[in-house]
Parts: C-alpha cells; structure tokens; sequence
C-alpha cells in the first residue's frame, strides 16, 4: 500500500470514482509535470448533491457546513488526481487549490470555509499538500452547489 492510501485509509477516506464531465471540458489534463483539475462540486456516491450542500451562502450559514462541503470537494480533486496518474504517491506538491462559494448575501469567512480543502490536502499529502489558494463568492454554481474547488497538483516521474 502507498503512503497516500495507507494515509486516506487511516482518515477513512474511500475514494468515490471520478465524476464524469457535465459538458465539454475533461476532468484533468497534464501540461508537462502540472496536472489540472477541473472544478469539482459536492457530488457524492449516488452522483448527486446532497440537498444539504445546495444553496446560497449568507451571514447565518454555518461555517462547519461549508468546511464539509469544501472536504468534499477536496476529496473529489484527489479521486481524479489518481485517476490522472494513478499512485497518488506521485504528486510531489499540491500547487494551488481555487475555491468558489455560492453567495447569495455577506459571507464573510470565505478563507475558514476553504479550510476544508486545505486542511484535507495537508492531511493527506504532509508537506506537500501545501498550497497556494484562493477563496471567491460567486453569484451562482452548477446544481445551485454551496461551492466548488479546482486544483493544479505537481506530478513527480515514475518511481
């Protein structure tokens, strides 16, 4: 077992399959050592958003939720991560996660909100999974989806 799956498996991570693109673009695509992820959203096993990660942001949402929702959304970048380079040993640095958060009103924590991206790098990838980011608000998302995150990951050659 790699120490990337060894890792999730101690977090009792499952990876889900990767999610299909819903128009025309692809999952991923490699520029050279970079690999870049499309945005995920909060799809879970059935394929779905949960109706708990739908909707807008405003100055009453919870801070707990739209960290979840943001875990989510890490998880489904490092499943297609390994579905691009399939031993996700291989990444040697997470590069930059972008996060985009569906707010109808103030929403102000944006930045402790994409903690749950951020934090999940970090525990899965150690040193590597730090990042450069950003947070942004948005007027709306696919699904009406609380937030939706894009990453470009470093991939290290064939051990």
């Amino acid at each position: 077992m790699t120490v990337v799956a060894k890792r999730l498996e101690e977090l009792g991570i499952r990876l889900p399959h990767p999610a299909a693109a819903v128009a025309n673009y692809v999952g991923f695509t490699r520029v050279g050592a970079l690999l870049f992820v499309s945005g995920q959203l909060l799809f879970g096993p059935n394929g779905k958003v949960a109706a708990a990660h739908i909707g807008k942001l405003g100055p009453h949402s919870s801070i707990e939720t739209v960290s979840q929702a943001a875990r989510v959304c890490a998880i489904n970048l490092i499943a297609q991560a390994q579905a691009a380079v399939d031993d996700l040993d291989r990444i040697a640095q997470v590069v930059r996660l972008g996060g985009f958060f569906n707010v109808g009103t103030s929403f102000d924590p944006l930045s402790q909100a994409m903690n749950g991206a951020s934090d999940l790098m970090a525990e899965v990838f150690a040193q590597r999974g730090r990042h450069a980011r950003s947070a942004v608000g948005v007027a709306h998302l696919p699904f009406n989806a609380l937030v939706e995150i894009e990453a470009i990951f470093e991939v290290g050659s064939e051990s």
